[in-house]
């Protein structure tokens, strides 16, 4: 671990943690590896959906309400 890292407790249910021992012994990573990785992975497809978001802004939106009278009036409920 560099001397950057930071610690931080987190607490697993039981068959998560298995799987993480399990998938870092078989990727000859550690736990903090795997859960570091699976975090950047989670927050870049954050980035990736805000920045869907922004370049939609602009798109007209539609009520639930709307949506289902579209549906409806469309024979698709």
């Amino acid at each position: 671990m560099s001397e950057l890292s930071k610690r931080s407790t987190v607490y697993f249910d039981e068959e998560i943690h298995q799987a993480l021992r399990i998938k870092a012994a078989t990727t000859h990573q550690s736990v903090s590896e795997v859960v570091n990785e699976a975090v950047r992975v989670a927050l870049r497809e954050d980035q990736e959906d805000l920045n869907a978001f922004a370049q939609r802004v602009e798109e007209p939106t539609l009520s639930y309400e709307e949506l289902l009278d579209d549906l409806k009036s469309h024979g698709k409920l």
